[in-house]
């Protein structure tokens, strides 16, 4: 089962496959691809809602690469469909790709090139300078902003 993300749909992704979304893909698109959404859905695409637990599990994943803030509510939920089908995830999307690579799920890559190894963010204080392995609202230290920062 391929899951696929809003970037499948803008770029005309086409597969003989079993395909899968989420009802909140069809939210971001707009004119063509919205409607590419609906007769996908329409000649059996199936759509899933992934359970709370899964998406609580993706948001566990992604706050440990770092990548959480990136990441919406549907990406999530992609995320956990992928996971829940055991399927294949299809998107452009790097924090997304991130994250299914920690989860070890299966990626497909559209028209950008894919992530080409799997990274775990720092956070960095705009203030004081101190680096933290976790995201928080802001530095525990002095109260300034964090900022994400590639680790190498």
């Amino acid at each position: 089962m391929y899951v696929l993300d809003a970037s499948a749909f803008i770029h005309e992704y086409h597969t003989d496959n079993q395909i899968a979304s989420v009802p909140l893909v069809r939210e971001e698109l707009e004119g063509e691809q919205a409607y590419r959404f609906d007769a996908l859905e329409g000649s059996g695409m199936h759509i899933h809602i992934p359970d709370t637990g899964t998406v609580e599990r993706i948001e566990r994943a992604a706050r440990e690469t770092g990548d959480l803030a990136e990441l919406s509510r549907t990406d999530l939920r992609l995320l956990g469909a992928t996971f829940e089908l055991d399927g294949r995830l299809v998107t452009d999307d790097y924090a997304m790709q991130n994250v299914a690579e920690k989860l070890e799920l299966d990626l497909e890559v559209i028209a950008r090139e894919g992530i080409d190894e799997q990274r775990s963010w720092l956070f960095q204080c705009a203030g004081c300078g101190r680096e933290f392995d976790e995201n928080h609202d802001r530095c525990p230290i002095c109260g300034s902003d964090l900022s994400r920062k590639n680790p190498t």
